[in-house]
């Protein structure tokens, strides 16, 4: 229904097109695609690998710390890094300073994953975004990360930022 004075179509975000949330979900859905093109011979999902590469850092991480890491909730952290230790790509060690509690650490076998799949994933994040110069990768890139961090608490798992580490 159109307001006073306005005119079908002069409605805000009428046009699926103009929408940024639309525009992101598609993206992602695409993204996920490419990257599972890629990366296909390695059975991983963006997901999985995200986890992966915050563990390949080094430091053990509670399943907290790791949700935080990636920005998804505490119980699909559990079932991420459940996966994973099936796969022999993570390690569950007991806490030195909490007996009660258990950290996740990478694996050597999940080191040599992450490094044989890395080029995969390169080309996944190259082929993606492939249309655009180097100078628009990089905006749009800070673009996303602007708009992320500025709805970050908007979300049911909220991200641990760069400037909180």
């Amino acid at each position: 229904m159109a307001h006073d004075g306005d005119q079908p179509g002069d409605i805000p975000y009428t046009d699926l097109w103009a929408r940024p949330g639309f525009l992101i979900r598609r993206l992602h859905q695409l993204h996920v695609a490419v990257f599972l093109e890629e990366c296909g011979d390695f059975d991983v999902t963006p997901v999985q690998y995200a986890v992966l590469s915050v563990l390949y850092r080094g430091q053990a991480l509670d399943q907290v710390s790791v949700a935080a890491e990636v920005g998804i909730d505490r119980n699909n952290a559990a079932d991420v890094l459940r996966r994973l230790e099936r796969r022999g790509f993570v390690e569950r060690i007991p806490s030195e300073t909490d007996r009660r509690a258990m950290l996740n650490a990478i694996s050597e076998a999940g080191c040599r994953f992450v490094e044989d799949a890395h080029g995969a994933m390169e080309r996944a994040q190259d082929r993606f975004t492939g249309s655009l110069s180097k100078r628009d990768r990089e905006r749009l890139t800070n673009l996303l990360q602007r708009v992320m961090l500025d709805n970050n608490d908007s979300g049911r798992a909220r991200l641990k930022t760069r400037d909180e580490e």
